[in-house]
């Protein structure tokens, strides 16, 4: 969770009587007092409504829900005026756990690092590689042991996903991918150590990123 604690300093001028300027001000629960509204918009929520922001520095803090507390953090570290990192409380339990960065600086935030079970760590990382706005890889710790063992992929950009590549012993080296070998969106064959050549098996759906 992102702490914001910082007052502005009142400076004093004994020799001259001047007032100083109103700053905002920011408590630990990231609610804001003032509503300066920034040149960069966001829909951090996807309901179709602008989200409320205010920016200090090169720092946007963005209200989905206009409850009067921060929902993400961007920050254009470029300056210019596009948000090159954005911090956000992706499933709304009041924790910003969720990076979504643009790595490649073509200004499109196409990674997202994720802190699935608020440990302090990683252990979930999803990647729009053709800046489409989708995501087509997700990448996951799922055991906790800082290293992924599930990785999901939607090779054609359909939209499903094409294959699972998993590790399921955790040492390491991929032992079995499911794939979807026909493109139907149904994931219908497996591969692993014993059955190199793959094996037909029954996919119930074709699981979407």
């Amino acid at each position: 969770m992102s702490e914001y604690d910082e007052t502005a300093p009142v400076e004093e001028d004994v020799t001259e009587d001047y007032t100083a300027e109103e700053e905002t001000t920011y408590t630990e629960d990231s609610t804001y007092t003032e509503d300066y509204t920034s040149g960069e918009t966001f829909d951090l929520d996807g309901d179709g409504i602008e989200d409320n922001t205010i920016s200090v520095d090169g720092t946007t803090y963005v209200d989905s829900d206009y409850d009067g507390e921060a929902d993400g953090i961007a920050t254009d570290y470029t300056g210019d005026g596009v948000s090159d990192e954005i911090i956000v409380d992706t499933d709304g339990d009041g924790y910003m756990e969720s990076i979504a960065s643009d790595l490649d600086g073509n200004g499109t935030l196409e990674t997202l690092e994720s802190d699935t079970n608020l440990d302090g760590y990683t252990d979930q990382v999803t990647v729009d590689t053709n800046d489409d706005g989708y995501s087509d890889s997700v990448a996951t710790d799922t055991n906790n042991d800082g290293y992924t063992d599930v990785v999901a992929t939607d090779a054609n950009y359909d939209g499903f996903v094409d294959d699972i590549s998993l590790d399921t012993d955790a040492d390491g080296v991929v032992d079995a991918v499911l794939q979807d070998s026909d493109g139907d969106a149904f994931l219908d064959t497996v591969y692993t150590e014993a059955t190199p050549e793959g094996d037909s098996i029954q996919s119930q759906n074709g699981q979407v990123i």
